[in-house]
């Protein structure tokens, strides 16, 4: 299999809800007009608490300066699995279980943090750039790794990258017990003919801006474990485009324009924290994908700048307990 470091410098960042109204005319930008930016990678993340946006550095230029914003100090590179010429392996599963053991879990061995972002096309995995080198040292064995660089991939060793960190010793991960929470909401993973998207461009302003109701303004996360929560994720990213909606919000849109997979599968979410994890935190996307790759179940991971989330088909929705080793 190959492993390719994309060619995007990647900042993640949060923007406050009672401040979106100062980014709204941005993120439109970035949103509908491809052509008047030169973001290749957009990602834009709503859930009760705030706005998720992980973008390129051209991208990272539209947003000014606020008290609204928050940005995570790294740098994060897009990493993306890729066997035999497509991004997809040929494990049964999908999602973030099909790297679980090949990438996740030795970067957890070394204590490398991920942000995992996982679309309707692939999945990537956003590791710091001072980290790097100790990513390529550990996943070499495994992949032929290629660095994309002015639109070729160009072989890539350890030797080459070498920054001053050293692969550590495999080490045990002490996990860390996170309380979950399981929202009543079944989500949709489509995906649309970005030619199409000025088509449903009113219908998307209106959730992402402006259909937040006043029983999500007024709970608190620990209050909507039995509740339907609001999350709606939107990925515009290298011309193709990415969306994770409730069957509520789906309603909404004109069901010719989305596209699923042929079975058209309905997903139950895991919400992962109870206070923000944080970014140095090492282990948690491991210890969430392993049990669910052992029994070979399809799993969608998608970070934000506060919690975790992983979308799991219903059929293999079985929680026992109300925290879960992370």
């Amino acid at each position: 299999m190959d492993l390719h470091i994309l060619d995007h410098r990647l900042r993640v960042t949060s923007i406050a809800k009672k401040g979106l109204v100062d980014f709204t005319h941005p993120l439109i930008k970035l949103i509908f007009l491809r052509n008047r930016t030169r973001c290749k990678f957009f990602s834009l993340t709503e859930t009760p608490e705030n706005y998720t946006v992980v973008l390129d550095e051209e991208g990272f230029k539209e947003l000014q300066p606020s008290e609204h914003l928050q940005v995570e100090s790294s740098i994060w590179l897009p990493l993306n699995v890729v066997s035999n010429g497509n991004t997809s392996c040929s494990s049964q599963a999908v999602g973030v279980t099909k790297i679980a053991k090949s990438v996740i879990a030795p970067l957890a061995e070394q204590h490398v943090s991920v942000f995992m972002l996982s679309t309707y096309q692939t999945d990537f995995i956003l590791v710091k750039e001072k980290d790097l080198s100790v990513v390529i040292s550990t996943l070499e064995e495994e992949f032929n790794i290629f660095k994309e660089e002015g639109g070729e991939s160009v072989p890539v060793h350890s030797q080459e990258v070498s920054n001053g960190l050293q692969k550590n010793g495999k080490e045990d991960i002490h996990p860390t017990v996170h309380p979950v929470l399981i929202p009543l909401n079944h989500f949709c993973v489509m995906s649309l003919d970005p030619d199409t998207l000025p088509a449903i461009a009113t219908t998307l302003i209106d959730v992402l801006f402006y259909s937040s109701s006043h029983k999500d303004e007024g709970q608190s996360s620990s209050s909507e474990s039995l509740d339907c929560i609001k999350f709606f994720s939107f990925s515009l990213i290298d011309g193709y485009i990415s969306l994770v909606m409730d069957t509520e919000a789906q309603r909404r849109f004109p069901a010719d324009l989305l596209f699923t997979s042929s079975s058209g599968e309905l997903w139950r979410m895991v919400r992962i924290g109870g206070q923000p994890l944080g970014f140095d935190e090492c282990g948690i996307v491991a210890q969430i994908s392993q049990p669910l790759a052992d029994s070979d179940i399809s799993a969608y991971y998608i970070s934000t700048f506060s919690f975790d989330h992983v979308l799991v088909s219903p059929y293999n929705f079985i929680v026992s307990n109300t925290d879960i080793a992370a």
